[in-house]
């Protein structure tokens, strides 16, 4: 049995796990944000939260899949470039995911290349973790400005992917 990355049940079901292991090691989280690429993991995780929190969505600039399909009421092609490409760039979101999307995303930010390296480097140098790009976008949001959370606000950021080679992040 062929499993989709993203456009399945049980993909979306399966990574909606990650909202069960945020509320049991980050109880009290007000905002949590997620990379989006087609759509899979961000669906799962707010169809577990179910706007009990803010459930934010991350996209690359140059890869903005969920940002075009709410604009347009439906999923639709939008462009597939930049350094996130290999995970965060599908043509289109998910058909299953786009109503969990509408229903319980709050808000999609976008976040250029430059932003998604500078959060590579920074994982890397404060906390000795090698993340893709797709997989360092919720960290470019907050890095950034792109998200600035309110004062008191508990933010949860994913790292997620496994698309890493070999960086040099002295560059």
């Amino acid at each position: 049995m062929q499993i989709h990355a993203y456009d399945q049940p049980g993909a979306i079901l399966g990574q909606g796990g990650v909202g069960l292991e945020w509320e049991e090691q980050a109880p009290g989280l007000d905002t949590v944000l997620v990379a989006v690429g087609g759509g899979g993991l961000i669906g799962g995780v707010a169809a577990w939260y179910q706007n009990g929190l803010k459930v934010v969505g991350v996209e690359p600039l140059e890869a903005p899949t969920l940002t075009r399909a709410l604009e347009a009421g439906r999923p639709v092609d939008a462009p597939a470039g930049g350094i996130a490409a290999d995970s965060l760039a599908p043509r289109r979101v998910g058909e299953l995911m786009f109503p969990l999307a509408q229903k319980y995303v709050q808000r999609v930010v976008l976040v250029d290349d430059r932003a998604i390296r500078d959060a590579q480097v920074a994982l890397w140098e404060r906390l000795r973790i090698v993340a893709e790009p797709g997989g360092a976008a919720a960290l470019a949001a907050l890095l950034s400005g792109n998200y600035v959370p309110e004062k008191s606000e508990r933010v949860g950021v994913l790292v997620c992917g496994g698309n890493t080679t070999a960086v040099d992040f002295g560059k």
